[in-house]
């Protein structure tokens, strides 16, 4: 009896989740105008025989892919350029570590990126929205970066951690902050890389462990789960508010170098 409970226990819960995902999807869409969409979201974990098949035939549909396009394997990187294979990445091919459902039996962020729908597609519709979630309502949380929606800039997350207090310290208003177990996000308001690439011009050094989110990007919001975790906010959103406020790229961009140069192993390694 205690297990037929705990079992149900279980499924309310998970129930529960997928309402809310559809739920916060939507009301990112209609009440913010952020433009989203379903990310591809993880498969069966590692070590049963339902994943080993699938991961064979990803292997095959991936060096299909490969072959007609011509560049190899597709490297994912939030930021829009591509992603940097570090030492501390999980992969999914071989070992049990989390397994992503895209064809790329090494992908680097496993769950945590566009797939089927492409990023193009993402949309403030909520009759879409509504359709995707009710399908798969499992489906990470994907925002698409810039345009009308928010930009970001993500680090490590003990950088991260360094760098709100530094912020806070200085009486700096921040907007909302995404964290995961690996990375935080300071959502910033929309730049173009033009701008960006006038800002970083100033700058000696840029650490290679910050990533930055603007047009053509995209991020993981709450409450998603990816490879790495659990997605939460570390800083949310306003209650009631009609938009979250969001703070210029300028004004954080230099607390962010510096706690990523302070931090040991934050300036030196993409840590996804």
């Amino acid at each position: 009896m205690r297990e037929i409970l705990g079992r149900r226990r279980r499924l309310r819960s998970r129930r529960k989740a997928r309402t809310a995902r559809q739920d916060a999807a939507v009301g990112f869409a209609v009440e913010w105008d952020w433009p989203v969409l379903p990310g591809v979201g993880l498969a069966e974990p590692a070590g049963t025989a339902k994943t080993s098949r699938r991961r064979g035939l990803r292997a095959v549909s991936g060096a299909a892919v490969a072959e007609r396009s011509g560049t190899g394997r597709a490297e994912k990187s939030g930021g829009g350029r591509p992603a940097e294979r570090s030492g501390g990445v999980s992969r999914t091919g071989g070992g049990d570590g989390p397994v992503c459902a895209c064809p790329d039996p090494e992908c680097v962020v496993p769950g945590a990126h566009p797939f089927d729908p492409g990023l193009l597609a993402a949309t403030t519709d909520e009759r879409m929205i509504s359709w995707w979630w009710t399908r798969r309502p499992d489906a990470p949380i994907v925002l698409a970066t810039g345009g009308r929606a928010p930009c970001a800039v993500s680090l490590p997350a003990l950088a991260g951690a360094r760098a709100l207090r530094d912020l806070d310290a200085m009486g700096m208003r921040l907007g909302p902050v995404v964290a995961t177990p690996t990375r935080w996000s300071i959502l910033v308001a929309p730049y173009d890389l033009e701008r960006l690439g006038e800002l970083l011009y100033t700058k000696d050094s840029v650490p290679s462990s910050l990533r930055f989110h603007g047009e053509g990007g995209y991020l993981l919001l709450p409450p998603s789960t990816a490879g790495t975790g659990q997605v939460r906010w570390e800083r949310e959103p306003l209650a009631g508010s009609a938009r979250p406020w969001l703070p210029d790229v300028e004004a954080v961009v230099d607390a962010l170098v510096a706690a990523s140069t302070a931090t040991p192993g934050g300036g030196s390694r993409l840590a996804y």
